[in-house]
Parts: structure tokens; C-alpha cells; sequence
């Protein structure tokens, strides 16, 4: 079972706050012993990979590193519990991702509240708080969800000597060829990457519709689609190939949802 007291660390760059926060945990002292306390999230890092926290108390708007910026270099996640003054929708997002938080300047009242949410997480009977809290999924779902995506307008391929940028108004589709991944042009090239199908989705803007685990296809440059067998759709590209894509089963809703726009 978890034992209590759980090892605290305040993260936190207004003093002011920093000491209310601390003044309010001493009173649950049967709960949280306060091993460290950073002013940013680079010092953040130092101190959490030093003491190995239970939970730590985070303010958002910091120097150096923000509190988001923090969390996605931890490697191995405590329960988080923010300590902010951040907007409204912000936090709605909190509470959908079931991360608590205290809104500055905190309330014992509110305090109480998280510590009981503390105390149900650890009825659940493992070993330690990271085996049983769905906080430390969930917040790095947020985190990703909240990341900016960066843009991109081209890939690159190798050409012998030379390095092609290709736009991505001119792929028509991705394809998976045992271990390797090939990029398909509206002239009907076809160019070797360096990437996964998986890396790929991610990074591709969302005219690109993923529809089996070997393909890609970008949906503006799809001609035809042909209803198959077994859920499937036979996708015809406007390449000068006429290239032809079958889906895969577990895929159909997803190009059943493009039908329909």
C-alpha cells in the first residue's frame, strides 16, 4: 500500500503563493511531508529526479520551463496537482483529463477536497500511486493534445546524391512494403522514407486518412471508391498510375465517415 505521509514537492515561482501552499499542506501533515520546493520548471526536474516524489503541487506560467514544458520531459510521471491561476477553460480540460487542481490563492476547504480524491485513489490497493492513479495517462494525453502541432508543407527523400523535397499537394498515398515505407507522387513516382506509417499520421495534416495498416491515402487526390468484400473499399487515386488501395476491415468508419462529407 501507498504510505503516507506522501513526499511533496512545491513548484512554484511566486513566493507569496509558494508559502500559502506550504503553510496549508503543513496543517495535513498526516499526509504530505514536503521533501523540496522549485521557483521553475527547470529546477522542477532537479528536484523531482533527486527525491523521487509521491505527488507534486505545479503552477502553470512559470520561467525557463512552464509547468506543461516540465511534465512532458519527466520521464516517469507523480500525481500532479495543479496550483493555478489559468482560465476557466483550461481547467474544464483539468477535470475531463481528471487531473485536479487548486485554484490560487487556495483554500483549505478546496485542499480537503483533493486530499479525500488522494485517499480514494489509494483504496485501490496496489503497491504506489503511479500503479493505481489514471491521473499520470491522462495528463500526458492533455499534454499531447495541448503540444502545438508544427505545420508541414514537404517531405524529403533520397535521390542517389541528391535530396527531394516533396510537396505534399503532390503525394497521393503512403504504402508499407514489409519493412519499409514508400511515398507516391500524382506523376506516379515512388520514393523510399525514413518514416513509419504510425510517425507519419502523426505528423500529416488531416486530408491524410490512414486506411490499413499498410496505407495512406491523401483525400484529395482520391478518384473513386469502390465498395469490397469483408467491410472493405477499394480506393482508386487520381495518380497517373490509377494506383488501387484496399482498406482494411477495422478501417471502414473512417472512410465511411469521408462518403459522407
Amino acid at each position: 500500500m501507498t504510505q503516507f505521509p506522501l513526499k511533496t514537492i512545491l513548484i512554484d515561482d511566486e513566493p507569496l503563493a509558494l508559502s500559502r501552499l506550504r503553510r496549508l499542506l503543513e496543517k495535513h501533515n498526516d499526509v504530505f511531508t514536503i521533501v523540496s520546493e522549485a521557483k521553475n520548471g527547470a529546477e522542477g526536474l532537479v528536484e523531482i529526479d533527486k527525491h523521487s516524489p509521491d505527488i507534486i503541487f505545479l503552477d502553470i506560467e512559470m520561467p525557463l520551463l512552464n509547468g506543461f514544458e516540465m511534465l512532458a520531459k519527466l520521464t516517469k510521471m507523480p500525481l500532479v496537482i495543479f496550483s493555478t491561476a489559468y482560465d476557466q477553460y483550461a481547467i474544464r480540460a483539468f477535470e475531463e483529463n481528471s487531473v485536479d487542481y487548486l485554484l490560487k490563492p487556495v483554500e483549505n476547504d478546496r485542499l480537503i477536497k483533493t486530499i479525500e480524491k488522494i485517499r480514494n485513489i489509494t483504496k485501490a490497493g496496489a503497491n504506489n500511486l503511479a500503479t493505481v492513479n489514471p491521473y499520470s495517462e491522462n495528463l500526458l494525453r492533455l499534454l499531447e493534445e495541448m503540444k502545438p502541432k508544427r505545420e508541414i508543407f514537404s517531405l524529403s527523400v533520397k535521390s542517389g546524391d541528391r535530396i527531394l523535397l516533396i510537396p505534399l499537394t503532390e503525394i497521393t498515398h503512403f504504402e508499407a512494403e514489409e519493412k519499409y515505407v514508400f511515398l507516391n507522387t500524382l506523376d506516379g513516382q515512388k520514393y523510399l522514407l525514413n518514416y513509419t506509417l504510425t510517425s507519419l499520421e502523426e505528423k500529416l495534416p488531416k486530408q491524410y486518412l490512414r486506411i490499413s495498416r499498410a496505407g495512406i491515402v491523401n483525400s484529395h487526390h482520391i478518384k473513386e471508391i469502390q465498395k469490397h468484400f469483408n467491410s472493405k473499399y477499394v480506393i482508386i487515386m487520381r495518380d497517373r498510375k490509377a494506383s488501387q488501395l484496399t482498406s482494411g476491415s477495422t478501417y471502414g468508419e473512417a472512410i465511411r465517415h469521408l462518403l459522407d462529407n
